[in-house]
C-alpha cells in the first residue's frame, strides 16, 4: 500500500521542480551591475529606515539589492546608463536592450542619486530618461520613435566627365560634407535610410566615382563616395539644393568633376554629336526607342529628360537640336504627331520641354552615349539620362528588352 504514495510524492515533486524552472516564453533580461564603490552620506534617513521600511514595503524596501528592468520599443536598443549623485557621474555602463540593471539598495544611495538611461537605435530618434534610486521603478519600458526625415530615393548620372548624385528626402536636409582623400563622407543629419534608397546605390560606379555606401550610424545617415584611381586628387565638388513640388520631395545633388575640364567635356560631346547618323535613330532604331519607352514610367521619364537647371540640360538640347538636323524636314516629331523645327531656337525650347515624347529620342541619346563615353559606363550612363530612378538591375532587363525588339526588326 506504501507504493503509490512515494509514486504520488515523486510526481508531486517533479511538478515543483518544473514550476521552479523559468518559463521558455518570458524575456532573457542581461544582468550589468552599476553600484559606485562609495556609499552616500548618513541622513536621518538612516536612523528611521528600520521602521519606515514596514510601511513602504516590508523590512527589505531599504536593504535589499535593487533590480530595474529596461526594455525598448522596438527592442535591442543600445542603452548607455549612467548613475549620477549631485550632478557627478558615479557609474556608467553600455548593455543591449533588453537588460537588468542591478543597483545599491536604496539605503546605500542618496535622496537625489539617479539612473539616467540613454537610448538609441539606427534609424530611430535618441531619447533619455531618468529616475530616483530610491524611487520605486521596478520596469522601464522607452518607446523610441523612427526619424522624422528620411532618404526616399538616390540617383546617379555620369556624362561628359562629370558625376551627379542626387539624395530625395521627405524634408529639407541639414548635412556636412567631409574630404577623406580617396572618399567623400556625405553625413545626412537626423535622416534614416530606406531600402529602395539602398538598393539604387548598389553597382554605382563610373570613371570618377567608385562606389556608394550607406551607413547609419544612429540618427545620422553617411554616405560615403568613393572616388575611382583615376579621379585624381584635383576635384571640383559642387552642391545644389531643389524641391520636386508635384512629389514634395527635397533633392540634395552633389556634383564632381575634374578642376578645369568643362571646356574639353564640351569640345568631346560636340564630336561625338557629329559621328551620330540618321540610321542611328530612325528605322529599326526607332524599334529601340519605342520598346524602352513602353518600360519606362511616363512621368518619371519626363522627371529625367525635362530641363531642371543642371549641367546636363545644354548636351540634351545640343542632342535633340542634331536629331532636328539628321531628319529629312529638319524637324523632330511628338508620340501625338506633333512636329517641332529645331532649327528655331523657340521651337526648340518648346521640343526641349517636351523631350520625354519625341520619337527616337531614346535611340538618340543611346548612339549620343556610345560615341562619348567608355563602354563599360554606357549603360549605366543612359540609366542616369533616362531612367536614374530605376535600379540597375531592372534597367538591364529593359535594355536587353528593347535590344531583342530592334534585333528582329534587322533580322
Amino acid at each position: 500500500m506504501k507504493a503509490p504514495f512515494h509514486s504520488a510524492g515523486a510526481v508531486l515533486l517533479a511538478g515543483l521542480f518544473l514550476a521552479a524552472l523559468p518559463s521558455s516564453s518570458e524575456t532573457s533580461f542581461d544582468s550589468v551591475e552599476l553600484i559606485p564603490e562609495d556609499r552616500a552620506g548618513w541622513t536621518v534617513t538612516s536612523l528611521f529606515a528600520p521602521i519606515s521600511g514596514l510601511f513602504l514595503g516590508g523590512p527589505g524596501y531599504w536593504y535589499s539589492e535593487r533590480k530595474v528592468r529596461v526594455e525598448t520599443t522596438p527592442p535591442g536598443a543600445v542603452l548607455d546608463l549612467f548613475y549620477v549623485r549631485r550632478n557627478f557621474q558615479k557609474g556608467y555602463e553600455q548593455a543591449d536592450a533588453p537588460v537588468e540593471v542591478i543597483l545599491p539598495a536604496r539605503i546605500e544611495a542618496g535622496s537625489r542619486d539617479s539612473l539616467t538611461v540613454r537610448a538609441f537605435m539606427d534609424g530611430y530618434q535618441q531619447k533619455e530618461v531618468s529616475f530616483r534610486i530610491r524611487s520605486r521603478t521596478e520596469e522601464l519600458m522607452i518607446e523610441l520613435e523612427p526619424l522624422a526625415n528620411s532618404l526616399v530615393a538616390v540617383t546617379h548620372l555620369y556624362f561628359a566627365g562629370r558625376s551627379s548624385i542626387s539624395f530625395l528626402t521627405k524634408e529639407a536636409l541639414t548635412f556636412r560634407i567631409q574630404d577623406r582623400g580617396k572618399e567623400y563622407a556625405v553625413v545626412l543629419i537626423e535622416t534614416a535610410g530606406s531600402s529602395d534608397a539602398k538598393a539604387a546605390m548598389q553597382g554605382v560606379t563610373d570613371s570618377l566615382v567608385a562606389s556608394l555606401q550607406p551607413q547609419q550610424l544612429g540618427e545620422d545617415l553617411v554616405i560615403k563616395v568613393g572616388l575611382t584611381d583615376s579621379a585624381g586628387g584635383n576635384l571640383d565638388v559642387r552642391q545644389r539644393q531643389a524641391y520636386d513640388a508635384i512629389r514634395r520631395l527635397h533633392s540634395f545633388t552633389l556634383d564632381v568633376s575634374p578642376e578645369g575640364g568643362a571646356a574639353s567635356s564640351v569640345r568631346r560631346a560636340r564630336a561625338a554629336l557629329a559621328r551620330v547618323q540618321t540610321s542611328d535613330v530612325a528605322g529599326c532604331a526607332e524599334r529601340f526607342d519605342a520598346e524602352l519607352r513602353s518600360q519606362l514610367d511616363p512621368s518619371a521619364l519626363a522627371r529625367a529628360l525635362t530641363p531642371v537647371g543642371s549641367f546636363q540640360d545644354p548636351y540634351l538640347r545640343a542632342a535633340l537640336k542634331r536629331q532636328g538636323e539628321l531628319s529629312s524636314d529638319g524637324s523632330v516629331r511628338l508620340v501625338d504627331g506633333t512636329k517641332y523645327d529645331t532649327s528655331i531656337p523657340l521651337e526648340l525650347s518648346a521640343a526641349s520641354s517636351q523631350s520625354a515624347e519625341v520619337i527616337g529620342y531614346l535611340a538618340m541619346l543611346r548612339s549620343f552615349v556610345a560615341e562619348l563615353e567608355a563602354a563599360p559606363y554606357r549603360s549605366s550612363t543612359l540609366r542616369g539620362l533616362v531612367a536614374p530612378e530605376v535600379v540597375p538591375s531592372d534597367w538591364e532587363r529593359m535594355l536587353e528588352r528593347s535590344r531583342a525588339a530592334e534585333a528582329s526588326c534587322s533580322g
